[in-house]
């Protein structure tokens, strides 16, 4: 796989395992099973760090999205990775992996968890660009704001001395 910074991955639903991948031996699977029978249920993203990797979830409706990742990756690419294994994961099962039983998508959607993992790897300088125009954006927008309290302070203040 080239670059050996992503490792595992798995996509569950609650706390059972539906697909699961990786080429490497550790106990990395058993620590990112244990964290998620702790996660919250609400949508959102964690990470959690142990012996030089990072443990990277998405929780989202019910299903859960994780990475496990050589630390000096960052958050980025784990990131970049869960989320369009999410958006393939419910193109392809949908309505259907509400009824999957443990492990069952592992041989179908494994290849596929495989597959993503060398897109990151291979496609490591555009989500750094992507990450850099993303932060433009949000510096033009935070500018774009406080120019928009000024004039509309501003106008209060014309208004008030009318």
């Amino acid at each position: 796989m080239g670059q050996q910074s992503l490792i595992y991955s798995f996509v569950a639903r609650g706390t059972i395992v539906l697909a699961e991948y990786t080429e490497f031996t550790g106990n990395f699977n058993s620590i990112a099973s244990q964290c998620l029978q702790k996660l919250p249920s609400s949508n959102n993203k964690f990470a959690y760090n142990c012996d030089g990797h990072t443990f990277n979830y998405l929780v989202e409706d019910g299903y859960t999205y994780c990475v496990v990742a050589v630390e000096s990756v960052g958050r980025q690419i784990p990131i970049a990775f869960l989320e369009r294994v999410k958006e393939d994961f419910r193109k392809r099962y949908g309505g259907k992996a509400a009824t999957a039983v443990d492990n069952s998508l592992t041989c179908e959607f494994g290849s596929k968890l495989k597959e993503h993992m060398q897109y990151r790897v291979d496609h490591l300088i555009e989500i750094s660009k992507l990450t850099k125009v993303k932060a433009q954006v949000s510096e033009v927008k935070g500018a774009m704001m406080e120019n928009i309290e000024k004039v509309l302070c501003a106008c209060n203040v014309i208004l008030i001395h009318s």
